[in-house]
């Protein structure tokens, strides 16, 4: 049986190695692509960037509150990250394509769902679309406005992820 997959694609205007060192730096930078409505912490267990760096972090899905604990694994350095949820096994990939002949790159987030029943599945692919595609949203916004994006609430909510 095929395991269902929630994704999303955005072609971001930006070259793909600032798009993955964003993606890559749990420390500083991750953050502040998250959307804050459902990622309520991201806290650096170990390392801080790209392979080997263990993250928690806490979600609100579906009216629950969920706390995961992750490897971050990098299978092709600069072009796919691997976030796996440690107690699970769940893979959430970031994959990072440069568009030929321009400076264009395609990013695609994408979670296996895996070990849920049916319904968990229904209920859950949908709103992991939404949230990857305001994370997607937010990940372009900080690349093509850098300025505007650390100007505006995000440090804050920063200092206020670093904490929990």
């Amino acid at each position: 049986m095929k395991i269902p997959i929630a994704s999303a694609t955005r072609v971001i205007d930006a070259p793909a190695d600032q798009v993955y060192r964003i993606i890559a730096d749990y420390r500083n930078s991750h953050a502040l692509i998250l959307p804050k409505e459902y990622f309520l912490s991201l806290n650096v267990e170990t390392g801080g960037v790209g392979a080997g760096t263990i993250v928690n972090f806490s979600m609100r899905i579906l009216g629950r509150t969920q706390d995961f604990r992750s490897l971050i694994t990098e299978p092709q350095p600069g072009r796919l990250l691997v976030e796996t949820d440690i107690r699970s096994e769940t893979p959430t990939s970031f994959q990072v394509i440069p568009v030929e002949g321009s400076a264009l790159t395609r990013v695609t987030i994408s979670t296996e769902l895996r070990g849920r029943n049916w319904l968990e599945t229904l209920l859950a692919k949908p709103v992991l679309e939404k949230i990857y595609r305001q994370e997607l949203e937010l990940l372009a916004r900080l690349l093509e406005n850098p300025a505007a994006v650390q100007s505006g609430s995000s440090p804050e909510r920063k200092k206020r992820m670093d904490k929990h």
